[in-house]
């Protein structure tokens, strides 16, 4: 709607500011200062006259210019000892159970692999009692901010099925016809 208004004053009036604006004189632009050096050089043919011809001497010492460029030596770093602590080099074997072959084998300490975050979830679902979020964090390297993390946002799926009586109270309603 704003956008409405703002266009009809944008364009109201516009073929007469336009032609205002084109029939108006435009202004002279300031005259240049001449500058001496290039006035000199224009109207001076000696000056032209040199800076065309070509010196011998010149030349010649231009040829004995000889330039050679190399790239310098590639020096590896080889870190000599600042090795930065690094949580991926300590690995751990995943605790998969019946689920082995779906999931990756090590995993590095501090984090878990997807059936192990569903798994643990799971059992902290179905037992909390003997699933706490210590424990869990025992078991699995993981720091316990992280893990009560997990557990306050992160909720399993639950499948539902539903009482027969309920499914044939679905069924037998009838739509209603349209008329």
């Amino acid at each position: 709607m704003g956008g409405r208004v703002t266009r009809v004053f944008r364009n109201f009036n516009v073929e007469n500011r336009a032609s205002r604006e084109i029939s108006k004189e435009k202004p002279t632009p300031a005259p240049r200062h001449r500058t001496a050096r290039l006035d000199a050089m224009t109207d001076s043919p000696e000056i032209k006259e040199e800076v065309l011809r070509k010196d011998d001497r010149f030349l010649t010492l231009l040829k004995d210019v000889y330039v050679e460029s190399r790239d310098p030596p590639v020096r590896v770093k080889d870190g000599g000892g600042e090795h930065l602590p690094s949580k991926q080099e300590e690995k751990r074997l995943t605790k998969l159970g019946h689920l082995e072959g779906l999931d990756v084998k090590k995993v590095p300490k501090g984090k878990i692999s997807l059936v192990e975050a569903l798994t643990l979830l799971n059992n902290h679902k179905l037992q909390p009692q003997i699933w706490t979020a210590e424990k869990i964090a025992a078991e699995y390297s993981l720091e316990l901010k992280e893990v009560n993390s997990l557990l306050e946002f992160f909720i399993p799926f639950t499948m539902q099925e539903f009482p027969k009586e309920t499914k044939k109270a679905i069924t037998s309603h009838k739509p209603k016809k349209l008329t």
